[in-house]
């Protein structure tokens, strides 16, 4: 009774604690300085303004024990960046003790920010420009980056995911091949040695020069299990968002 009564402090406990919506810029670990914050932060607004969408930057100085992608997306969500109606928020989240970054993008927007791109932008407008340690460059890049595609003009970004995955098909191919190979060594490996060890059938030459075949002599089995959990939050602020979600659209890098 008193574990019962006491579970909802443990859970509690174990949610992560997210900062509020303080503006477009929620700059918790402190990567820029206030000119460039105020410069992208215009360019958000400005953005805003036009069309509606939503884009807010967010650095962290944890991820408070989650992956950056659950993160994100349970940060969206508290956030709930984006008109309700459209879903048309989208998060740019920069975790530097980590050296991970993601792109977080609403339902709404998935068409014209897809994954693809998320990923060529953090892979050639932020993560190079971080590996020289170059935050607000790598996070103005990104920003850049989001409102162009998000304004129409994708082209050039197109092609670079393009060329990406044309550059990559061929050693991921690869890499199955092996895999394949391997676990199938593994598998043929594994049962050989489980017969030996379950006293599989095996010949005996007797004395006289016969050949006898002794019967197994045992036998063995297992069984495992597995388990799973959740969690939820949530945050206010001054600047708010306007009820959109995502379902974990976007890409996540690291540097």
């Amino acid at each position: 009774m008193l574990i019962f009564l006491l579970f909802p402090f443990f859970a509690a406990a174990a949610e992560p604690s997210y900062p509020a919506l303080s503006g477009r810029i929620v700059d918790g670990a402190k990567l820029l300085d206030a000119e460039a914050s105020a410069r992208i932060a215009g360019k958000l607004k400005a953005h805003e303004d036009k069309t509606t969408d939503q884009v807010v930057v967010a650095t962290v100085p944890s991820l408070q024990g989650l992956s950056i992608e659950d993160y994100a997306n349970g940060l969206f969500r508290a956030w709930g960046l984006g008109d309700k109606a459209k879903n048309n928020g989208a998060l740019l989240l920069v975790a530097p003790n980590e050296r991970k970054v993601r792109i977080e993008v609403g339902y709404g927007l998935e068409g014209a920010l897809t994954d693809a791109l998320s990923k060529v932008i953090i892979t050639t407008a932020v993560a190079p420009k971080f590996k020289n340690g170059d935050f607000a460059g790598g996070i103005e890049g990104g920003v850049d980056a989001i409102l162009s595609i998000l304004t129409g003009d994708a082209e050039e970004w197109q092609r670079r995911a393009q060329v990406r995955e044309d550059e990559s098909s061929w050693a991921e191919d690869l890499a199955v091949i092996f895999v394949m190979i391997m676990v199938f060594i593994l598998i043929v490996s594994f049962m050989r040695e489980l017969g030996r060890a379950s006293g599989g059938a095996r010949r005996h030459r007797m004395r006289d020069g016969r050949w006898v075949t002794l019967p197994p002599s045992g036998g063995s089995g297992w069984s495992g299990g597995s388990s799973s959990g959740g969690w939820s939050s949530g945050s206010s602020g001054g600047f708010s968002g306007g009820g959109g979600s995502s379902g974990g659209g976007g890409a996540s890098g690291d540097w």
